[in-house]
């Protein structure tokens, strides 16, 4: 169960969506389903939730959303290039209007001194073509805060494409 901050951040956005007629999807790495665990978690959720991705591995990126291996490779899962990859792939996947991706490390171990522990990337993106991205380096303050914040962050970006 989501706390009362994402509660009310998915609760907002959903009675958004009900409002203009919207479905959302996810892509999510490093959250395993978080987000859309957020949103599922209201009842009354699935007028607005068509489905979540969770693409944990490079071979689940590719073969659910279609993010090329030569993206991966060149700039790895955790980068922007990969986040907007998972985004174009969730839109291309799913029956939503506006999707959301995350991929990101959140720890304790696997960062490195480029790529470093709390970095997340997030794209949100729309069938009218609007994507937005945004890198976050929460630092190494857990694995719990990392997801959370990166849910709230995701939350704020379908807000935006929303607003």
């Amino acid at each position: 169960m989501a706390d009362r901050e994402t509660e009310a951040a998915a609760t907002a956005l959903l009675d958004l969506c009900k409002a203009r007629k919207l479905m959302v999807a996810t892509a999510e790495s490093c959250t395993g389903g978080l987000v859309a665990g957020a949103l599922t978690d209201i009842a009354g959720s699935s007028a607005v939730v068509d489905r979540g991705f969770v693409t944990y591995t490079n071979e689940a990126k590719q073969q659910m959303l279609g993010v090329q291996a030569e993206t991966l490779n060149r700039f790895g899962a955790v980068s922007r290039e990969t986040a907007e990859a998972m985004a174009r792939g969730a839109l291309g996947h799913a029956n939503a209007e506006i999707v959301v991706s995350i991929t990101g490390i959140a720890g304790p171990g696997g960062g490195s001194a480029d790529k470093p522990v709390g970095l997340v990337h997030f794209a949100a993106a729309s069938r009218g073509g609007r994507l937005i991205h945004r890198e976050r380096r929460f630092g190494d303050i857990g694995r719990a805060e990392v997801r959370r914040l990166s849910v709230l962050e995701a939350l704020a970006m379908l807000t935006e494409l929303v607003a």
